[in-house]
This record gives structure tokens, sequence and C-alpha cells, in this order.
């Protein structure tokens, strides 16, 4: 079985993919990996760019959704066609650097590690708009005081968790911004990396402060409902 499989969810971006895969590649040489793109009914000639790679490039998957299903669906189908124990995940948009995935990995991979679940990115030094540096400031401080998740960045790309883990969670839309607080929620240790952060290279960005904010709210609540009605018995098997 792979060790570890690299999930990228990426929708219209034909002028960052290539590089972020020659990135990801060079940073995790001499591993035991392999790279799953879900190809999110990209438009802008992407899955072309794609399809010719995948004759030059071994380690490289491709997914694609008939429709757009945002982040989130991506995130899941690739996962769920993952060949690794532990997946590793970050934007399609080059902003999230592959030389922190073997940072990223190493804690789920230590001696003793067996009660960590997901691994957390930190962005350090954010390299965004400062609209969405403050939006994203404010929606952090809100979900931490309602879910207490003691995580501040849960909207960095960068995450690396156990496979089955991962699906045993409940899913839903945009699910990808309360990793911590589901994973937890399961009983899963949280474990925080601080990571670098980059400008985008090319493209733009597929959502506004408005759609996250809207979206958001909605969620914060359905995920605060999903952690007090969570399961809080466990078995034991009684000895013969």
């Amino acid at each position: 079985m792979t060790e570890v499989s690299i999930v990228i969810p990426a929708r219209n971006e034909a002028s960052n993919i290539e590089t972020l895969l020659d990135g990801i590649e060079a940073a995790l040489a001499g591993r035991d990996f392999e790279i799953v793109v879900v190809d999110d009914a990209s438009d802008d000639g992407m899955a072309a760019i794609l399809s010719a790679r995948l004759s030059r490039s071994p380690v490289l998957r491709v997914l694609r959704h008939d429709v757009a299903g945002g982040q989130s669906a991506a995130v899941h189908s690739g996962v769920r066609a993952a060949r690794g124990t532990i997946c590793a995940t970050l934007d399609g948009d080059g902003q999230n650097p592959p030389e922190e995935l073997p940072r990223l990995i190493a804690p789920l991979l230590a001696e003793g590690a067996e009660a960590v679940g997901l691994v957390a990115g930190q962005r350090v030094g954010r390299q965004d708009t400062l609209s969405k540096k403050l939006a994203s400031r404010f929606a952090n401080a809100l979900r931490q005081k309602v879910l207490n998740d003691h995580t501040r960045d849960t909207g960095c790309g960068l995450k690396a968790f156990r496979r089955e883990a991962f699906l045993a969670l409940p899913y839903f839309n945009h699910m990808h911004r309360y990793l911590p607080a589901l994973f937890a929620r399961d009983g899963w240790q949280v474990a925080h990396v601080d990571v670098s952060h980059r400008a985008r290279g090319g493209g733009s960005s597929h959502y506004n402060n408005l759609q996250r904010g809207l979206v958001g709210a909605v969620d914060l609540l359905g995920v605060a409902w999903l952690i007090r009605r969570r399961k809080t018995a466990r078995p034991t098997e009684v000895s013969r």
C-alpha cells in the first residue's frame, strides 16, 4: 500500500498546476507517494495539461468532477480514491508551498503517534489582500469561540491526516474548514505546524469574503450541533 497520498482539489488552475506538481515531486523524492488531482469541472484547459502529464508522471492520478462541487467535495473524492494510509492536502493555486509537506506528514509517522489523527498547517506571513486577512481573522476568532478547536487558522489548505479517520467523519460541503473540530469530536489528537504561504501565481480566487461569511455562519452552527450530538459511549469487548 502507498504510504502517502497527496490530494489536490483544483478548479481552473491551468496557470499554476504544473509548477505545483513539479514542487511536490521534488519535495517528496525518495518517498513512497502518489498525487491525486481532483479536477473540479475546470474549463480553462487544465484538464488537457493534466492529461498530457499523466504519460510522464507515474505518481500522478487524475479524477474529474462532471460538475463543480467545491473544495470539500473535491478533497472527499480524492481521499476516497487515495491508496495511501496517510493523506495530505494542499490548494491547487500554488499558495501552499509543497516544501512544507514532509514536516506536515512527519507527526503522523512518528513512533508513538497513533493517537494523532490530523496535522493542521497554520499560515505564517500570509500573502493575501488585507480584506481577506481581516475577514479570515474575524472568522477564525468566532470559530474558536464557538467550537474551542484550539486552531488559529483552519482555512490553510495544508493538512495531513489518517485516511480512514477522515472518511469516518460526517461529510458536508465546506467541511474542510472544520477538520480540527471534527477530528477532536471523534477522539483524535490534533497537531499543528507553522507553514509558509505564497502569493497566487496566476488566475484568481474562486471565493469572495461575502460568500465565505454567509456560508460560514450556517456551517458553524451545524458543526456546533454535530459536536454536541456526538457519540460518547465507547464499547469494550468482554473477555471470555
